[in-house]
C-alpha cells in the first residue's frame, strides 16, 4: 500500500509552503487508495508550542485535508529511538564519540584554516581503550567511508552523492540521549510504513544521512520526491513579506480554502492548461512525476483571481455560511440571497463582500469624499428629491429599473444623470451592485429615508 505522510515541527504556525507539502502528499496516497499519516516533529522540547501543533491541525480541518489514523507525537516515542540506538550500537553500526566541544571546535578551527570542510574525523570510530572522565558521549553512526549514494528522485532524476564530500560519522544521539532529526525521521517513516517521501528540497541534503541510516537499520528505502521551493514575485525565497504566513490567515483575510488548494496545487504542478481544479479533478489529475523541477512563483493576483472564482461558483447556501465569521448573517437577511448573489460577482474576498455588505446594510455613517464631491451637486440633490417622490412602493429590481426608466424618461435624463449619486447616498461610495438590486434589498423606504439624509447634509 502507498503511504505517504506530512511532518511539521510545532515551532511556528503552518506557512502555505508546508501546506503545499501536505497537499502532494495528500493527494498522492488518496488517489491511490493509500494512508497519509500526519507526525508532530516536536523532539525539541525546548522550541515546541502547544499553539502551534493546534494551529497545524486547524488547518488540516480547514482545508478539509483528512489523515489517517492517530497524530504521531514524536516526544512519545523517545523509548523506540533509544531501542534503535541500542540496537546499532550492538550491531557495531554506531559507536560512542568522547569528543569534547572544545576539542570539535579546534579541529573545525584547524581545517577551516586549511580550507578543508569542517568534519568529524572519526578518533572515536575504532576506540577500544578507556573513555576520558567526565564526559557524556554522544552516539555517532558509522558512515561509509567511500563511493556514491544514489538517489533516483521522482522529480529530480538521479542523483549523485560522493560520500567524501558530504558525510561524517554524525551523530544520531546528543550525550543527553536525545536523538536526532535524521534518526527520529528514518525510524518513524520505516515503523510507519511510509513508503513515499514527498517534501521540500532544502531536505535534499538530509537525503543521505537517512539512507545511511535506512540501511544500516536494515530498513527499505522510500521513494523519494523533492520539490523545488517557492520565490516571491522579485525571485528570493518565499517570507512573509511575500505571503508566507500562517494558512489560518488566509481564512481571517477571506480566502476560501478551494482557492488556496487550487492555487498552491498549480506552484510546481499542471495539467495542461487548466487553471481551476476542485479536489476531485486534483485527486484524478495528480501525479508527483509531474512536479516541475524549478521553483515556482507566489502570485498574489492569481490567488485572488482564484478566489474571485470560487466565490462566484459556490452554492448560496455554503457562501452564506462561510459570510457569518465576518459578521454577515445573509438568511437572516429578507432580501439576504439576492444581496449576497450581487454582491458575489464583484468580490474578491469575503472580507470585501463583508465590506460591501455592511455599505448596503447599514445606513452610511459618512461618503467617501472624492465620490461625494464629484457626484452630490446642487443639480443631482434636485434629481435625488424628484425621485425620491415616486417611491411609494417596494418592487423586485425589474420593476425599480421600469419605474426609473420612465422617470428618467419624463424629466429628459440618462441613466448617469441619476446612477452614481444614487449609490453615494445609498452607500456612501460608488461602487456598488447593479443599482436596482441595491434598490430591491432596501426597500422603497429605506431609500427615502437615504436620500433625505444627503439631501439635508447637502443643505446645511
Amino acid at each position: 500500500m502507498l503511504v505517504t505522510r506530512f511532518a511539521p515541527s510545532p515551532t511556528g504556525y503552518l506557512h502555505i509552503g508546508g501546506l503545499r507539502t501536505a497537499l502532494y502528499n495528500y493527494l498522492y496516497a488518496r488517489s491511490n487508495g493509500g494512508k497519509f499519516l500526519l507526525r508532530i516533529e516536536d523532539t525539541d522540547l525546548k522550541r515546541n508550542s502547544e499553539e502551534a501543533t493546534i494551529a497545524i491541525k486547524e488547518a488540516f480541518a480547514w482545508c478539509g485535508l483528512d489523515h489517517d489514523g492517530e497524530v504521531t507525537y514524536q516526544s512519545k516515542r523517545f523509548d523506540v529511538y533509544k531501542e534503535f540506538v541500542e540496537k546499532l550500537l550492538k550491531e557495531g553500526k554506531a559507536y560512542k564519540c568522547y569528543m569534547s566541544k572544545d576539542e570539535l571546535d579546534e579541529l573545525r578551527a584547524e581545517q577551516e584554516a586549511r580550507k578543508e570542510r569542517p568534519k568529524y574525523d572519526n578518533r572515536y570510530r575504532d576506540f577500544t581503550g578507556v573513555p576520558p572522565e567526565g564526559i557524556k558521549p554522544v552516539i555517532r553512526i558509522k558512515s561509509p567511508l567511500k563511493g556514491e549514494i544514489l538517489i533516483d528522485d521522482g522529480i529530480k532524476g538521479e542523483v549523485k552523492f560522493n560520500v567524501e564530500d558530504i558525510l561524517d560519522d554524525f551523530i544520531i544521539a546528543r550525550s543527553d540521549g536525545t536523538p536526532t532529526y535524521n534518526f527520529t525521521v528514518v525510524v518513524d517513516d520505516a515503523l510507519m510504513g511510509v513508503t513515499h517521501v514527498i517534501r521540500g528540497d532544502d531536505h535534499l541534503s538530509n537525503t543521505p544521512k537517512q539512507i545511511v541510516l535506512y540501511d544500516a537499520l536494515g530498513f527499505k528505502r522510500p521513494k523519494f520526491f523533492h520539490v523545488a521551493m517557492i520565490n516571491g514575485e522579485d525571485g528570493k525565497k518565499l517570507s512573509k513579506r511575500h505571503g508566507a504566513t500562517d494558512v489560518m490567515e488566509y481564512k481571517r483575510m477571506g480566502y476560501l480554502p478551494e482557492a488556496l488548494l487550487n492555487f498552491l496545487v498549480r506552484l510546481g504542478w499542471s495539467h495542461g492548461d487548466d487553471e481551476i481544479f476542485s479536489m476531485e479533478q486534483m485527486l484524478k489529475y495528480f501525479n508527483p512525476h509531474d512536479i516541475n523541477k524549478s521553483s515556482s512563483t507566489y502570485n498574489a493576483q492569481k490567488l485572488d483571481w482564484l478566489n474571485a472564482h470560487y466565490i462566484k461558483t459556490l452554492p448560496y447556501e455554503r457562501l452564506a455560511r462561510e459570510m457569518l465569521q465576518f459578521g454577515i448573517d445573509f438568511e437572516a437577511l429578507s432580501k439576504g440571497k439576492l444581496l449576497l448573489n450581487s454582491l458575489r460577482e464583484r468580490s474578491k474576498t469575503l472580507i470585501e463582500m463583508a465590506n460591501s455588505a455592511n455599505s448596503i446594510i447599514n445606513p452610511p455613517n459618512a461618503y467617501d469624499e472624492k465620490a461625494y464631491a464629484k457626484f452630490i451637486t446642487p443639480d443631482t440633490i434636485k434629481i435625488l428629491k424628484k425621485f425620491s417622490e415616486i417611491l411609494t412602493l417596494n418592487l423586485d429590481a425589474a420593476g425599480y429599473e421600469k419605474i426609473t426608466n420612465e422617470f428618467l424618461e419624463i424629466n429628459g435624463l440618462k441613466l448617469k444623470d441619476l446612477a452614481q449619486a444614487l449609490r453615494v447616498s445609498l452607500t456612501g461610495n460608488s461602487v456598488s451592485p447593479g443599482i436596482f438590486e441595491v434598490l430591491e434589498v432596501l426597500g422603497s423606504d429605506e431609500v427615502k429615508k437615504r436620500i433625505e439624509k444627503i439631501t439635508k447634509k447637502e443643505e446645511k
